[in-house]
């Protein structure tokens, strides 16, 4: 039974029993509703500010573990770059220099990617810097790996090619030389024979009578043959591929046409005295990738260790060009 409550009645002096109303049950259980409720809504706010439920804990250990196998991810990305640099590194200073090829530019190698907002996507995140690095190092990679495969399908044609590649590169004398005796003027500056000043003589010259054989000194295809009285007078041109070329000047008698293949050592004209010359020789040039060289550099297959040495002291003498 609910108890009864009494209160004093300071006129009559009795105690009279307590009568509530209805309406005041209702606000005594709603304030102890309200009560009730603000009391919750601290507790809440207060866990929710300082605590952390089992879930969160559990989220937030996952987010750390995401976090640190993301900066391995990054090291590890850092390690492979490591290795690619180095791979072409090797492919631009071994691979390509023993096939007589030129290196990859760098601006090929390190080209970007397009697309200003190609990483929009990963962008307002708590840890979008993380995220975003390691994608523009992963990017980076399969760039270069992209232009890397594609640099050893070249150095893989070129090897299988390597052969063919031997016979053009030039690699004898133009004319018979074994004594060393016919090398008359070196590549370099030298003394015009007629304006008698210092000029760069771009070949080499060989005295020779007039008549004496001329010889191809690589696989190639004739690709001029001009007669002329000026100048390096009847030349003659072979495009031997590769990036090669050689010239041979003052021709007296030419032995191919235009637009005939050639092999090394095959007769392919005789000395004269054309053009600006002062005696019948030949004047001979390299020329690799349209730049003038030296032509010693390529008597490789013609002279021992002990020629090539004598060959190169008398280079460095002064002379008289003969044309």
């Amino acid at each position: 039974m609910p108890k009864v409550k009494y209160k004093l009645n300071k006129k009559s002096l009795q105690y009279e029993e307590v009568k509530v109303t209805l309406k005041a049950k209702l606000l005594k259980v709603l304030s102890v509703v309200a009560t009730g409720m603000v009391f919750a809504a601290v507790v809440i706010f207060l866990a929710y500010t300082f605590l952390d439920s089992p879930k969160e804990k559990m989220q937030k250990r996952e987010l750390e573990q995401y976090k640190l196998q993301t900066r391995n991810f990054i090291e590890r990305l850092d390690q492979i770059e490591t290795v690619l640099a180095d791979m072409a590194d090797r492919d631009d200073n071994i691979y390509r220099v023993v096939f007589e090829t030129e290196p990859v530019p760098g601006a090929i190698r390190k080209a970007g990617f397009g697309g200003t907002d190609r990483y929009s996507k990963l962008k307002g995140y708590k840890n979008s810097d993380i995220i975003i690095e390691a994608a523009k190092k992963l990017d980076k990679i399969v760039s270069q790996l992209v232009v890397q495969s594609k640099s050893f399908d070249e150095v893989y044609e070129m090897a299988k090619n390597k052969e063919e590649m031997l016979a053009c590169i030039p690699a004898i004398q133009p004319v018979s030389n074994k004594n060393l005796k016919r090398l008359s003027s070196y590549y370099g500056y030298r003394t015009d024979p007629i304006y008698k000043v210092r000029k760069f003589h771009p070949g080499i010259d060989f005295s020779a009578p007039t008549g004496t054989e001329i010889y191809a000194t690589g696989n190639g295809v004739v690709k001029d043959v001009r007669r002329s009285r000026r100048g390096y007078g009847n030349r003659l041109v072979i495009d031997h591929g590769y990036g090669y070329e050689t010239m041979y000047a003052h021709i007296h008698e030419f032995k191919v046409k235009k637009g005939q293949k050639v092999k090394r050592g095959q007769l392919i004209a005789t000395i004269g005295n054309t053009g600006k010359s002062t005696a019948p020789h030949l004047h001979y040039e390299v020329r690799k990738n349209n730049k003038r060289v030296n032509p010693i550099y390529y008597f490789f297959n013609d002279l021992t260790p002990e020629e090539y040495e004598t060959v190169l002291e008398l280079s460095t003498r002064p002379t008289q060009s003969l044309d």
